[in-house]
């Protein structure tokens, strides 16, 4: 885990509600995941040669660690195959979830109030507190580029988190920590430790 607190992941659904993890929605040679079956998706062979990791295996591997699960597309009907692998997951207190598609996030945010919700970002709003209040968030996910002191202020003076992502550089990473941002999301965390 190379000292990381935490770990964010994508998730897709498969046609009959299977929650798999990869960045994208289509697996090359296999097409868009959401067509596939839970079966077909756990046969596909990614290009290192593993197959398509269930949300639930991930989660047995991460015990100790929060884990920020975007939720990239999820179809109302597989909301309790989703809410089901957390539940059986060994730490549901320390899981969350977040996404660009708000709508999802005040979907399961409905059905489960106390789960822990964000919203993903890459533009600058200009009211973004009240778009995180809309949806019962209390964490704002904004792109790295776009995070300044005013912002991280009046998120936090809401009484809410705010993670900048994807940030890899260590320049960019002291800015952003001294900053006061609440969480560095990166593709090398040992740099940021």
């Amino acid at each position: 885990m190379l000292g990381a607190d935490g770990v964010e992941l994508d998730i897709h659904a498969t046609r009959d509600g299977a929650i798999v993890v990869h960045h994208d929605a289509a697996v090359p040679g296999a097409g868009p995941i959401g067509q596939l079956t839970g079966a077909e998706a756990r046969r596909v062979r990614l290009p290192n040669g593993e197959t398509l990791p269930l949300l639930s295996e991930v989660l047995e591997l991460l015990p100790e660690r929060d884990v920020w699960i975007e939720v990239k597309c999820l179809p109302p009907i597989h909301d309790p195959s989703l809410f089901e692998v957390l539940d059986r997951g060994p730490c549901p207190s320390r899981y969350a979830v977040h996404s660009f598609d708000h709508r999802i996030v005040r979907r399961l945010g409905e059905t489960r109030p106390d789960l822990r919700r964000g919203i993903l970002l890459s533009s600058y709003l200009i009211d973004p507190i009240s778009t995180m209040r809309a949806v019962g968030a209390t964490a704002l996910w904004q792109e790295w580029h776009q995070v300044d002191r005013e912002l991280v202020g009046r998120v936090h003076d809401a009484g809410c988190l705010l993670i900048a992502w994807t940030v890899n550089e260590i320049g960019d990473l002291e800015r952003l920590a001294r900053m006061g941002v609440d969480g560095l999301c990166g593709n090398y965390p040992d740099r940021m430790r």
